[in-house]
């Protein structure tokens, strides 16, 4: 039961205070919706529904609608925390709209991306959504989006523009957060700052690089050759943030900026290896900013992607399709946020006294 609404046969749903706190409305609002009292705006309606359809709670009898249809949402295997993240902001966006999500994740030895669309497209999909896809890799055939497009399937891409793919794109703006990032790490200090990164194939690895190399060029002077020594490209996980922590701390970096939140843990695990402190000695910085990131040890200094205003604007983009007015090849670019925690101080040792003569 939830304030008066029974579901027989059920076990008991989320109290009022789950379903206010996943729809930002206050609990009354919540109660009012759920027995179907007057005085609640629409929008305010649909966001309460769309809170119960995420929590996995069934709506009252009176207050289901049928399903708009079905929309595809294609991403890579969740272990990043921030892959669920942006699915279930997806997922709560659509719902609000009255379409249902079919959730893909490519898996290890799995289904390839190219089965998981042939598999949606069995089932009707009105649209796709794909989340950091091989649209993203620059070494793949973008001639799989452009034969999407003429089967009729709308889609959006999310993270990794492609100029041959004529779509709508959503994006965080990875140069303004190297440039968060570097002068973050300036501002505190230091002049030995590192980057550890995915592959440079990938298009947001490589909008990162390129941010990194015009910050390091902005703050500390570095050009060409000089910045380009201070970046490793690994793999997009906590091993791969290790391996390449362990070439830069080498190199003498008392600050790295990551490529993701999972690289920077593996930073931290390599300079702990090391017997060296975070932040005392080494100076951290993720990106993405996934929900358990805050209470990392120690707190994660990180570059925060607006993942619910990414999410809103993909489906967005897919409802202007339906209405019949397709979006060209555009890409919305949102800007990040730097949220400074525990894993990023002021420079100390032999750096500082260079520093200073400087």
């Amino acid at each position: 039961m939830v304030d008066g609404v029974s579901h027989a046969g059920q076990p008991a749903g989320p109290r009022l205070a789950d379903i206010a706190a996943q729809a930002a409305v206050s609990e009354a609002t919540v109660s009012r919706v759920l027995n179907g009292k007057p005085g609640v705006a629409d929008p305010t309606r649909q966001r309460v529904l769309a809170a119960l359809d995420v929590l996995g709670w069934e709506r009252p009898t009176r207050l289901r609608r049928r399903s708009a249809g079905l929309i595809g949402l294609v991403t890579p295997e969740l272990t990043n925390p921030i892959f669920p993240a942006f699915a279930q902001a997806v997922e709560q966006v659509l719902a609000g709209h009255g379409y249902t999500p079919v959730l893909c994740t490519q898996l290890p030895g799995g289904a390839t991306e190219d089965e998981l669309v042939e598999q949606l497209e069995e089932r009707g999909v009105n649209g796709i959504v794909f989340l950091s896809g091989l649209h993203a890799d620059t070494s793949t055939d973008p001639a799989r989006y452009l034969a999407l497009a003429e089967r009729g399937i709308p889609y959006v891409l999310v993270n990794g523009y492609r100029e041959a793919i004529r779509a709508p794109f959503v994006s965080p703006d990875d140069h303004a957060a190297m440039r968060m990032a570097v002068g973050h790490l300036a501002d505190l200090g230091h002049i030995r700052i590192g980057l550890a990164v995915g592959p440079l194939r990938y298009v947001p690895s490589r909008r990162k690089t390129e941010g990194f190399a015009a910050a390091l060029g902005e703050r500390l002077g570095l050009r060409g050759e000089e910045s380009a020594a201070y970046v490793r490209h690994t793999l997009f996980s906590v091993e791969g943030g290790q391996v390449a922590a362990g070439t830069l701390l080498d190199q003498g970096c008392t600050g790295i900026v990551c490529g993701s939140d999972m690289m920077a843990l593996g930073v931290v695990r390599a300079a702990r290896e090391r017997g060296l402190d975070v932040p005392g000695d080494v100076s951290v910085v993720g990106f993405d900013d996934s929900q358990l990131i805050a209470f990392t040890d120690p707190p994660l200094t990180t570059v925060r992607q607006p993942v619910q205003a990414m999410a809103t604007a993909a489906v967005s983009a897919l409802l202007e399709e339906f209405s019949g007015t397709p979006v060209q090849q555009t890409e919305f670019i949102f800007q990040p946020e730097l949220v400074v925690r525990g894993s990023t101080a002021g420079v100390r040792g032999p750096e500082k006294l260079q520093r200073e003569r400087e």
